[in-house]
């Protein structure tokens, strides 16, 4: 027969365990709130703020459940050693995901790059659109999406061409051994000079870079912002054409002389 001590004894247990679990729960929820306040504040990138509220929280559960347990007098070895051992089975079936999730994680914390960037990597070249813990979002000139999974991204050589405020527009022109030197580079930079894009700090360049088999290859060098490259790139590539014409100057093309022996 029960009596009061012996359920009292009985469900002193189950009280103590559910008063850890009620007050875990609100203990929980206040560590989020701080995490979310706290996190706002760093800078760390807002990609990973959920990914680690979602990992604090699991952990924290876990240990209000198996304190619970303790208290129950159920042993709690076995259950952690359970937990383990399904964690390293999923682990060992996710490995290529948790792969690219620990390279999305490198990514926003290193930040080699970031939305908006043009970039190289991973065997994608184009702008970045997006950035989550599984893949890497890359639109391309041409306006094709592709998805790159973050293990390859963070292990890869990443060529950001946007994170300097100022690139170099490096342009080769050739022209015929017969023309002037002197000549042909002041022509490709009165092109220059007419720009206001090409800025004058650094100084602009024309080299002259080779003495080719048909021609003499001028090297033109000059600095703009960054957004500004490819608009520049063409622009000289264009007007230096039209410039040259003007002045006679002759581009030459690849040629033989043949030489007939009678």
């Amino acid at each position: 027969m029960f009596t009061k001590e012996s359920i009292f004894a009985m469900c002193k247990p189950i009280a103590i365990a559910l008063i850890i679990v009620i007050a875990g729960a609100f203990i929980v929820k206040a560590v989020m709130k701080v995490m979310t306040k706290a996190l706002a504040k760093t800078s760390i990138d807002p990609a990973l703020h959920a990914f680690i509220k979602n990992i604090v929280k699991v952990a924290l559960w876990l240990l209000i459940i198996v304190t619970a347990l303790g208290k129950l007098g159920i042993p709690t070895s076995t259950f952690v050693t359970v937990i383990g051992a399904c964690g390293a089975a999923i682990a060992l079936a996710l490995k290529d995901s948790l792969s690219n999730v620990a390279g999305g994680i490198l990514i926003l914390i290193t930040k080699p790059f970031g939305k908006g960037d043009y970039i190289e990597a991973g065997g994608a070249a184009g702008t970045v659109e997006k950035i989550d813990l599984m893949s890497t979002t890359v639109k391309t000139p041409d306006n094709k999406i592709v998805r790159v999974p973050n293990s390859n991204m963070s292990t890869s050589v990443v060529t950001n061409y946007s994170e300097a405020d100022m690139r170099r527009v490096d342009n080769d022109f050739g022209i015929g051994y017969e023309c002037d030197i002197d000549k042909a580079r002041e022509t490709v930079l009165s092109v220059v000079r007419k720009n206001e894009l090409i800025v004058i700090d650094p100084k602009p360049e024309v080299l002259v870079g080779e003495h080719g088999d048909n021609a003499v290859t001028l090297h033109s060098r000059v600095w703009v912002k960054s957004s500004d490259y490819w608009t520049v790139y063409f622009y000289m590539q264009e007007e230096v054409k039209k410039a040259f014409d003007a002045e006679g100057i002759n581009i030459p093309y690849p040629q033989v002389d043949l030489h007939v022996i009678k």
